[in-house]
């Protein structure tokens, strides 16, 4: 957890978002993953409270990572999406992991990448 949480910040800093949380970074790939996604399923899908929610997304459109999509068939209703910069940091993390484990990998021998992924499925 602490590699990953390192990997996170450095990702988060070539970016210029230092100061971006890891929960604000959770909000933005849960509304990657969803598409479409309004304040109420959102607070549901992570199980906080719909103000929680929307001071987060407040953040997040601060940062110019999120905007929100007025419903067209109810005005009441609206839709949280990710800009392209929101987009980037949500899907930027995966990415970093991947060139991190392929470091990683391209450090070992053909034996030691064997038994590494014996290893690994034994403790899955």
């Amino acid at each position: 957890m602490r590699l990953k949480n390192e990997c996170s910040c450095s990702v988060f800093s070539e970016c210029g978002l230092s100061d971006m949380t890891v929960k604000q970074v959770a909000y933005l790939k849960v509304i990657d993953s969803q598409g479409e996604v309004t304040f109420s399923r959102l607070a549901e899908i992570t199980g906080t409270s719909k103000p929680t929610v929307t001071e987060m997304i407040n953040k997040c459109v601060r940062m110019e990572c999120a905007y929100r999509e007025p419903c067209p068939d109810d005005g009441r209703i609206q839709y949280i999406r990710l800009t392209d910069k929101g987009k980037m940091i949500a899907t930027a993390e995966q990415a970093a992991l991947r060139r991190l484990i392929a470091r990683m990998m391209n450090a070992l021998d053909e034996d030691e990448r064997q038994e590494l992924i014996a290893l690994l499925r034994k403790v899955r």
